[in-house]
């Protein structure tokens, strides 16, 4: 019985052993890049949908994928990140052309599947929106140099609070001493951040991320 219980014992260890050894390498990556955001102004305001325009913001953090198995990793993200949107002229909600900016913390945890130098991955996020600023241009309503937007509960004001899912694609290139990543991401947010006008974030972005192997 007890020759059993060291065999069985032994055969787990080694099985973890090996799984350790063969797992996707944990490691933290830094990365700066660009971003191509939105709003979608959701089902009460179809009007508003043709105005859209992309804005172009930016995105900096670091990233640290912890392997769990030769398949499959965990990522937790922090960075900081510039978004927005524009409406061009002619809307029904300014008239002129007006832009809204925002800067904001966020964390995604996600999930990620791995298949040699490829991978795709999933998974939730939550930011926090440090401030923000809109313009407006060519007689509208809105102040035509940048003004601070206001957070509460009364008509005008913004949600400090967001939430979502991303998911996305990316590929490692194997370098010397490091991993250079690219990595294609779509961030769709589920929470309404604006209390007078549905505002939902949408983010789409391509990042190059550079990272050495952990020990």
């Amino acid at each position: 019985m007890q020759t059993s219980f060291k065999s069985i014992a032994t055969t787990v260890l080694l099985i973890t052993f090996t799984a350790a050894l063969s797992a996707q390498t944990s490691r933290f990556s830094l990365s700066v890049n660009s971003l191509t955001t939105n709003f979608d102004y959701g089902k009460s305001n179809p009007e508003l949908q043709p105005y859209k325009k992309n804005y172009s913001g930016l995105k900096a953090g670091i990233s640290y994928q912890t392997g769990i198995s030769p398949m499959f990793s965990v990522v937790p993200e922090l960075y900081f990140a510039i978004k927005g949107g524009t409406l061009k002229e002619g809307n029904p909600l300014t008239v002129s052309k007006s832009t809204l900016r925002l800067s904001s913390l966020e964390m995604p945890v996600l999930a990620r599947l791995h298949c040699n130098n490829l991978y795709l991955d999933a998974g939730p996020y939550a930011a926090y929106t440090l401030g923000g600023r809109i313009k407006g241009e060519g007689g509208s309503t809105l102040p035509e140099t940048p003004a601070k937007i206001s957070f509460g509960h009364a008509a005008g004001d913004f949600k400090r609070w967001d939430a979502g899912l991303q998911t996305g694609v990316g590929y490692n290139f194997n370098l010397k001493k490091s991993i250079l990543t690219v990595d294609l991401r779509y961030g769709y947010g589920l929470v309404n951040i604006s209390q007078e006008v549905e505002r939902y974030n949408r983010v789409l972005n391509i990042s190059v991320l550079v990272s050495k192997l952990g020990r």
